[in-house]
């Protein structure tokens, strides 16, 4: 519905629709490093991951890009947190079920770029060049 009005809970949005907060959504899980995060989450040995390893999982991501992905992710309520009493606390990191249903879609996404890039670098380069 226009300006995201009326909308009842559970029903679908617009995602043409300026309000819609599908896009707010769609702007927050389709960053490359919430897609790396989940990545390492689902593909954990354990089913959870403590930070450092995350951090080490994700080369390039700096410590603060984590900790702010991460945020984002558990109070979206696709990644659960577990904090361990100890000094200094030992946190760790599991995709919840909604969290695992966003790995598929993610994962295709992953494997589309990994696939097509060559190509897509090819025209870029043919773009710069002034041949496309």
């Amino acid at each position: 519905m226009p300006g995201g009005s009326g909308r009842r809970s559970g029903e679908r949005g617009d995602l043409l629709d300026p309000n819609c907060p599908t896009r707010r959504l769609l702007d927050r899980i389709g960053t490359k490093w919430t897609s790396m995060v989940v990545k390492v989450l689902a593909e954990a040995d354990s089913g959870e991951v403590r930070f450092a390893e995350l951090r080490r999982g994700i080369p390039g991501i700096s410590q603060k890009m984590l900790s702010v992905t991460l945020q984002s992710l558990v109070r979206d309520g696709l990644v659960a947190r577990r904090v361990e009493p100890t000094v200094p606390p030992a946190v760790h990191y599991r995709l919840t079920e909604l969290g695992l249903s966003l790995e598929r879609p993610l994962s295709a996404l992953r494997v589309w770029a990994e696939t097509h890039m060559p190509e897509i670098d090819r025209n870029i380069r043919l773009a710069e060049a002034g041949q496309a």
